[in-house]
């Protein structure tokens, strides 16, 4: 058994519609080593069809391998966005095995979707070509045996030097801005969805910002729904003179019966339960979300956020925990990373966000703006 997983799917038809086949692979997050191939021919079927059976003949595989952690893999942005819930599911067909996967990812405590270029997918693409040759002479599809020897990192992204290399595509550049100062976090209290307002100095902060993001040339502004964020928000679009849209995705976690409290007054209280949340991403605080939901919830919302603003300049204007996430998302880093980030009220960080390859950081946490209104924070 393994906790952290990677699914690469893919289909084909040869007609769309015609003789069509799906392949899937489950790799070893950390080693890159393939633990299980599964294809298949499926008769006559469409492009999409082959797709969604391929993604799930992989889930279903990386469930029966015990997985927590599955980050899937597929150059289809339909199915992608579809699983993301960035598009409606419109057609039938793709409606019931939309469905049929969502019933499998329901086994996994932790997953997510990534798009990557149809050249990033080699393998799972070979595995439905195998299943329709395959199909074609009229046997079952079997492993091959090269399979076992393939290198570990067959199949894993190339490394490109950002700035020196063309770029990866148009960008939906996000400007990420933590919501000013409230009183909770003045304290450093746990504050998911208790609807606190800004301090005064929270608001001083909400107008710095304000002025130091008036001359990026902003498209659109979105925001969590929680009031700290609106308020924080409303007060950078009347400088721009931008709409506020509400994206429910970027709300900070549910902290359950641990808000309001500190660290602090939680250790002394419930010592065992607020280890075991550190250590296992998938554990909520009573009544409370998990590490790992939120992190599906705020993907999925960034997810959507691109659909909307292609090629866009972005204000996201949300929460500590969701600006680590996307943080960490962007480099694709072990969820545990967000206990290694440190995120300012009113700080700004930069991300390109990209729907084909990798996003790239550009600033983490900028506090520059805040002179004289910054949090005092100790240490």
């Amino acid at each position: 058994m393994v906790d952290r997983v990677i699914v690469e799917a893919d289909g084909g038809s040869r007609g769309n519609p015609g003789p069509a086949g799906y392949g899937a692979l489950v790799r070893d997050a950390e080693t890159r080593e393939i633990l299980r191939e599964v294809a298949a021919g499926i008769g006559v079927a469409s492009n999409n069809v082959a797709e969604y059976r391929g993604l799930i003949a992989g889930l279903e595989a990386a469930v029966d391998l015990g997985a927590k952690d599955v980050e899937v893999r597929m150059d289809s942005k339909l199915v992608v966005m579809q699983m993301s819930n960035a598009w409606k599911v419109k057609h039938p067909d793709m409606q019931q095995l939309a469905k049929q996967a969502a019933a499998v990812l329901r086994q996994i405590p932790h997953a997510h979707f990534h798009h990557i270029p149809r050249e990033q997918n080699f393998e799972a693409d070979r595995l439905a070509n195998e299943a329709m040759d395959d199909q074609a002479a009229g046997r079952e599809w079997r492993p091959r045996a090269a399979a076992a020897t393939k290198p570990a990192a067959a199949g894993k992204s190339r490394n490109v030097l950002y700035g020196w290399s063309a770029p990866a595509g148009p960008a939906t550049v996000a400007t990420i801005l933590r919501h000013g100062e409230t009183p909770l976090s003045l304290e450093k209290r746990f504050s998911g969805r208790g609807d606190a307002a800004l301090t005064d100095r929270g608001i001083a902060q909400a107008e710095a910002a304000a002025n130091r993001v008036v001359g990026l040339g902003l498209d659109a502004i979105v925001c969590s729904p929680l009031r700290r964020t609106r308020q924080t928000a409303e007060i950078v679009a009347a400088r721009i003179g931008a709409e506020v849209v509400i994206e429910d995705g970027f709300a900070e976690t549910d902290f359950g019966e641990w808000e309001g409290a500190t660290f602090g007054e939680v250790g002394k209280r419930s010592p065992e339960q607020l280890r075991a949340w550190l250590d296992d991403p998938n554990l909520a605080p009573p009544g409370g979300e998990s590490m790992a939901a939120t992190a599906k919830r705020v993907h999925d919302a960034r997810l959507r956020t691109i659909a909307a603003h292609p090629d866009a300049k972005v204000l996201v204007v949300t929460h500590v925990t969701p600006i680590k996430l996307l943080l960490r998302d962007a480099l694709d880093a072990p969820l545990h990373t967000v206990f290694r980030i440190h995120i300012d009220p009113a700080s700004l960080s930069l991300i390109d966000w990209r729907a084909e390859g990798p996003s790239v950081v550009r600033l983490v946490n900028d506090i520059s703006h805040l002179a004289g209104v910054a949090t005092p924070f100790p240490g």
